[in-house]
């Protein structure tokens, strides 16, 4: 009854449009009430304890960073860089608007922030050059998921600290299924394009003109070697790499390419704390609500009810998968990694699969879930830059729904494509 009391209350304060910390926290308390289970006072104590964490102060300081880079110029950079190599070939705009998505991910560790920087260049560019606004905008927001999937990510910062697991493990097991899952959608992107007829632009590639954008990009595609190759060479900790990523923007954005000034700066940091209150509100309450879980024993009730379907870890997985879908489609990634890594881990650690395996699984799926209505995110960070109806959007997005969907079923029965790298590099 207490879990009905916990989740039947949770679900009407989402349907009254309760922003997702407040109905997380409102449910807790709710079930506080009812069953006393807790004090009433350790929901306050879960704001604040939950969020005095060390690895945690990563998630400010990456939004922070991200947000520094978004309006520093950053992303017409990347896509002029990109388009030198794509940009001849049919469909290069669609294809370069992709890789510019996946070196802002390097960057931003925030799909919605990938989306609003990259698309503010990139749908306007590739409308004027005639691909179809619907085209332009759906590959834009579906590349923007991957955001939280090639590193560094904040998800992967939560579900590190949530699981007990590596962050910097989790970083390097992101970049290959990251770069899958980019490949996929540029070939859909060619494919696409080749159906409709869009042309390259006609500039064929040449040193000259690579080492010429490589030097005006230079200084943003340095910032993801910079924090990989910093913690994995033991020089600092991901929540120290996240302040080093900080001063790194700030240096680049005010005084190399000065597309920010010290009169702006003030904007940018409330943008980002605005940002990082939201998420640290979820944090907090979705603790106290995962605390009540704990108590009520729910996690180990759900491993019982997975395990009597099946004892194949593939059909276990593929539920696991089924239901990782869903909760994509109507929570907050931030959310439900906190609250299901908990319950969902020690499921999958039973039945042999590897914790860093397993965040990516959770991570790609949750990614799917900014394009996937109705709260899917980027669509609405997309609908905003371009003008077109939530709807119409959602509907551009399929083709590459579906090939996230395909890469999530090779990342999910390829462990080596996660472990790979971490093999490789210990």
């Amino acid at each position: 009854m207490t879990a009905i009391v916990l989740f039947g209350s949770f679900v009407f304060f989402l349907l009254l449009t309760v922003p997702i910390g407040f109905s997380l926290g409102l449910s807790t308390l709710v079930t506080i009430i009812y069953a006393d289970v807790t004090s009433v006072q350790y929901l306050a104590q879960s704001l604040v304890a939950s969020t005095d964490s060390f690895p945690l102060m990563a998630v400010p300081f990456f939004i922070l960073a991200g947000e520094i880079m978004g309006k520093g110029g950053i992303s017409e950079r990347l896509f002029k860089f990109a388009n030198v190599f794509v940009g001849n070939f049919t469909g290069g705009f669609a294809m370069a608007a992709v890789i510019t998505c996946m070196f802002f991910a390097a960057i931003s560790g925030s799909g919605p922030a990938t989306v609003a920087a990259v698309g503010g260049v990139m749908i306007p560019a590739m409308v004027g050059f005639g691909y179809d606004k619907r085209f332009a905008t759906a590959v834009v927001v579906s590349a923007g998921a991957l955001g939280i999937i090639i590193p560094p990510s904040i998800p992967m910062v939560l579900y590190g600290v949530s699981g007990s697991v590596s962050i910097g493990d989790m970083f390097i097991a992101g970049i290959l299924p990251g770069i899958l899952i980019g490949i996929v959608m540029i070939a859909w992107s060619y494919i696409y394009s080749k159906k409709q007829g869009y042309k390259g632009n006609g500039e064929k590639f040449t040193l000259k003109r690579a080492w010429a954008e490589l030097n005006e990009a230079k200084w943003a595609i340095l910032v993801p070697v910079i924090i990989l190759g910093g913690i994995y060479g033991g020089i600092f900790t991901p929540t120290e790499a996240a302040v080093v990523a900080v001063v790194y923007a700030a240096i680049v954005s005010l005084f190399i390419y000065k597309e920010l000034n010290f009169k702006s700066f003030p904007a940018v940091i409330k943008d980002a704390a605005l940002t990082s209150a939201t998420i640290l509100i979820i944090i907090g309450t979705a603790n106290a609500f995962g605390k009540i879980l704990t108590l009520e024993q729910i996690p180990a009730m759900v491993a019982d009810a997975l395990l009597s379907i099946s004892s194949n870890p593939l059909i276990i997985i593929l539920l696991i998968n089924i239901l990782l879908l869903f909760v994509g489609c109507f929570m907050d990634t931030s959310a439900a990694v906190i609250i299901l890594t908990p319950i969902l881990l020690p499921i999958a650690i039973n039945i042999g699969i590897d914790p860093i395996h397993f965040g990516i699984i959770m991570i790609v799926n949750l990614a799917i879930g900014f394009i996937t209505p109705p709260v899917g995110v980027n669509l609405f960070v997309g609908s905003g830059i371009s003008g077109l109806s939530i709807e119409t959007l959602s509907k551009a997005v399929l083709p590459f729904l579906i090939s996230m969907l395909l890469s999530l079923m090779v990342i999910t029965l390829i462990p080596e494509l996660s472990l790979f790298l971490i093999q490789l590099l210990k």
